[in-house]
């Protein structure tokens, strides 16, 4: 019984909540002006500066607080790392994995027939043949090329594969 009560109340505070509001054809307006923070801006007296004493100054200023060395430290890291890499991460569009190597030489002809703009590469890794086309460095741009080549090659797949830079 109590649970009850409970139920109704909770329903009938939402419905509550929900009602429509009045709507006014007056704009609203609210004056703010109180609540806003004063600042007092402090009046600057005029200096009497010469410009070649602000040449000077200004010449004379050494930076102590720079990250320069830092950074180029790790910016020559970086390049380093880049000329020891010979593969980076891509992918490749798979048209045929099986261990039938007939099947294999069939589809990479038949690639190159239906669709000369295209290369199919035959590889072998034991126990399967693979017939591959192109790469690529994001999916993104593989895409583009696999929606072409469905349309020939229904069970064509997109794979990640290590692409040689160099």
């Amino acid at each position: 019984m109590r649970t009850q009560k409970i139920i109704v109340i909770g329903i009938l505070s939402l419905l509550g909540g929900c009602a429509s509001q009045q709507i006014s054809d007056k704009p609203y307006h609210e004056n703010l002006a109180s609540l806003r923070p004063t600042v007092t801006v402090p009046i600057d007296t005029p200096r009497k500066d010469n410009n070649s004493t602000q040449k000077n100054q200004m010449a004379s200023i050494t930076p102590t607080q720079t990250v320069n060395a830092k950074v180029d430290a790790v910016l020559d890291s970086i390049d380093r790392y880049n000329l020891v890499k010979r593969f980076v991460d891509g992918f490749t569009i798979q048209i045929y994995s099986g261990q039938n190597r007939e099947d294999a030489m069939n589809t990479k002809k038949k690639m190159s027939t239906e669709l000369a703009d295209y290369t199919a590469n035959l590889q072998y890794q034991q126990p399967k043949f693979t017939v591959t086309v192109g790469k690529y460095y994001t999916k993104l741009e593989a895409q583009k090329d696999l929606v072409q080549i469905r349309q020939s090659f229904s069970s064509a797949i997109l794979v990640p594969e290590k692409i040689a830079i160099r």
